[in-house]
């Protein structure tokens, strides 16, 4: 049961993480392309890179923080379901070239991040 509980802490800081970054962010944004969604998958991407590292290959951690920092945080912050209906709606909305662009630039970025996430750590720890 104590599992669950920190789940639900760190998808409920998660939440409240993504849904500031990502008005904070679609305050400077005038285009269809919905770079709140980017924004929050992109930083999402990186920081799940850098807890592997210092949870697996760097500190004692592992397994006890996953529950609430992997699971919980960055399952709550970062949103595939969002990313799916952006991209639809802008097929939908015929803006094609924005959607196909937000598609594989979403996937191309966010795995560079991760590895960043996962270099960058490895290099500063």
């Amino acid at each position: 049961m104590q599992t669950y509980a920190v789940i639900a802490l760190g998808g409920a800081l998660g939440a409240v993480a993504r849904f500031w970054l990502h008005t904070a962010v679609q305050k400077f944004n005038s285009g269809a392309f919905p770079l709140g969604t980017f924004t929050v998958n992109l930083l999402g991407s990186f920081l799940i890179g850098v807890v592997f590292v210092v949870m697996v290959e760097k500190t004692q951690l592992g397994e006890a923080w996953r529950p609430f920092l992997v699971v919980g945080f960055l399952g709550a912050m970062t949103t595939f379901s969002t990313f799916s209906l952006d991209a639809l709606l802008l097929f939908e909305q015929g803006h094609y070239n924005t959607a196909l662009f937000y598609l594989v630039s979403s996937v191309v970025v966010c795995l560079l991040a991760a590895f960043a996430g996962l270099q960058l750590t490895r290099i500063m720890l």
